[in-house]
């Protein structure tokens, strides 16, 4: 990178190789093969024009962005200064007052070339100083036709915004884009020309960065708007901006391309893209008249497939040109921005393109030059046939952002581990916790039931836990009895423990099935837990009292009371064990 201490030698080859490029352009201008700018132009848009013609002819150059920026800085204003009469258009109505001021797009390119070859020759002569800038970025960036027949995607990628605006004394900013055109290119093409243009000229970038955003959205729209009608033009763009200023991050979106932010390896929701389907955005048009219906996809008033876009004249105002925006502090742990298209996000899911990055910089040892055309390819190979464009900007060395990945996955390899060895002890546990001698099964498929509502009981001192099972054996022997002889009318069915001291299922009770027809009888668990409480249970059905025990009560006092219990059972016809 260029800086105060640079080489003089390698500034000089970098204007020469720059004039080079220039002469080129105004040699095929004056064969009549012209690589400049075609239409017409207002004066609003002369700027963003002037701008966008000398960065596509640098750029061939391979150069640090901030050489280009300033070169570019200086050309566009002494296009602006010059005197542009001979460039104007003759009003398109005759007498017309609001008429706004035209001017040939291709004189106006000429004349940008010209200026261009005067600074570069300027510097030829005395070669600038250029201030190196304290952050720069690793950029992977791939786009595609994919199978429609013309590409109407564009990005921008502006790394230092300061210098191409001659902003000094502003904290370091970077400015990175993505448009998603329809129907043409022409809408995706303004947006990426303009957008940034009208938002560094608003009186509110200084101090509410995020505001001003919304504003350029909405200038942007109502720009291609009268241009679309004076041109006869029919398209639209969706759109997703990025403006990173010191530690802060400002995002601003129109439709459904979207930004992912990447942190520590997780990915992380920025925004919500603007869908016909989106419960807010169907109020929104149905409010103004307009309809959401389903041909192929969610469409307004069944033919566009997105809510808000710039342009899109002839569907205004269900289609909305009012951008959403929101900023967010950078703490240092970003890992990278991810911004695309939907002919990406439609088939490609947010933290499947995190699996992706992360596995290609496994494999490339760090290396993020092709990370998006992996990207891409992913898309593509799940199904997307729209264009498909991808921008990945990393904000932290991507080396180490290789090594973290591999930290964490170790991390939760070795934390897998554990708790695998944690799940089977437990389960070893509860299994040795359930073994009863064969001899001491029931035989009326009680069994099951019991070992099912066995991983849920508590652990209990063996000789009491002994005790316990013999009891429950022998209620469920009784049982198991009273099925046998049960009458036709008898029906029994569980209901909900009033003590589940041992933790079991309600599911242990006894259930006579096939029975009609069926009346309503009930069996408390709490029978082969607490016997006590089903003793109250059964005597309170019947109008019968009994002291009741306590819970706290000794095993041998919790059998006295069973005795009790099942004399008054014998004595209640229709209960159940």
């Amino acid at each position: 990178m260029a800086s105060a201490g640079d080489s003089e030698q390698v500034v000089r080859r970098f204007v020469l190789a720059a004039l080079a490029e220039v002469r080129g352009a105004l040699r095929d201008e004056a064969s009549g093969t012209p690589r400049t700018l075609t239409g017409s132009l207002t004066r609003a848009e002369l700027e963003g024009e002037s701008l966008e013609l000398c960065l596509q002819l640098l750029s061939r150059r391979n150069a640090p962005f901030h050489w280009m920026a300033t070169l570019t800085r200086i050309a566009t204003a002494e296009v602006l200064a010059s005197d542009l009469t001979p460039c104007l258009l003759p009003p398109l109505t005759p007498d017309a007052t609001d008429e706004p001021v035209q001017y040939d797009a291709g004189k106006v390119g000429q004349v940008v070339l010209k200026k261009l070859q005067e600074v570069c020759i300027h510097w030829q002569r005395k070669t600038p100083v250029f201030h190196q800038t304290r952050r720069s970025f690793q950029i992977s960036i791939h786009a595609i036709k994919n199978t429609r027949r013309k590409m109407e995607d564009r990005h921008v990628i502006f790394q230092d915004l300061n210098a191409l605006f001659g902003l000094e004394d502003e904290e370091e900013q970077a400015y990175f884009a993505v448009f998603d055109g329809h129907g043409g290119v022409d809408a995706a093409t303004y947006a990426a020309t303009h957008l940034h243009v009208l938002m560094t000229r608003e009186e509110a970038f200084g101090t509410k960065p995020c505001e001003a955003l919304g504003r350029a959205f909405r200038q942007a729209d109502q720009g291609f708007v009268l241009k679309a009608k004076r041109e006869s033009l029919r398209c639209g763009s969706t759109g997703v901006v990025t403006l990173m200023r010191g530690k802060t991050l400002h995002v601003a979106w129109l439709g459904d391309s979207q930004v992912t932010l990447v942190r520590c390896g997780n990915a992380v929701e920025l925004m919500m893209p603007h869908k016909p389907d989106r419960e807010d955005e169907k109020k929104r048009i149905e409010a103004l008249g307009g309809c959401v219906i389903w041909f192929g996809a969610w469409r307004v008033n069944g033919t566009l497939s997105v809510s808000r876009a710039i342009g899109d004249a002839e569907h205004k105002p269900y289609i909305s040109g009012e951008a959403d925006c929101a900023s967010f502090s950078l703490d240092g742990s970003e890992d990278y921005l991810l911004l695309a298209c939907d002919g990406f996000y439609d088939t490609v899911h947010a933290d499947e393109a995190v699996r992706i990055v992360g596995e290609h910089l496994r494999e490339n040892d760090g290396d993020p030059n092709m990370v998006a055309h992996r990207l891409v390819a992913s898309a593509r190979d799940a199904g997307s046939s729209d264009n498909i464009t991808v921008l990945v900007i990393f904000l932290r060395d991507t080396q180490q952002v290789m090594q973290d990945m591999l930290q964490k996955e170790k991390q939760e390899q070795e934390e897998k581990l554990a708790m695998e060895g944690s799940t089977a002890t437990v389960e070893h546990d509860q299994e040795s916790s359930r073994k009863v001698a064969p001899n001491e099964l029931p035989t009326n498929g009680l069994k099951s039931d019991l070992d099912n509502s066995a991983k849920c009981a508590t652990h209990q001192p063996a000789e009491e836990e002994t005790a316990v099972e013999n009891e429950m054996f022998s209620e469920g022997n009784e049982c198991e009895a009273q099925v046998k002889n049960a009458k036709p009318d008898d029906t029994f069915s569980p209901t909900p423990a009033e003590s589940d001291n041992h933790g079991l299922s309600k599911e242990m009770g006894c259930v006579l099935q096939n029975v009609e027809p069926a009346v309503d009888a009930s069996i408390s668990v709490g029978s082969i837990n607490n016997p006590s409480e089903q003793c109250e249970s059964v005597l309170a059905s019947s109008g019968l009292q009994v002291e009741p025990s306590s819970r706290s009560s000794a095993l041998s006092e919790q059998q006295a009371t069973q005795k009790q219990c099942n004399s008054t059972i014998n004595e209640v016809s229709g209960q159940a064990c």
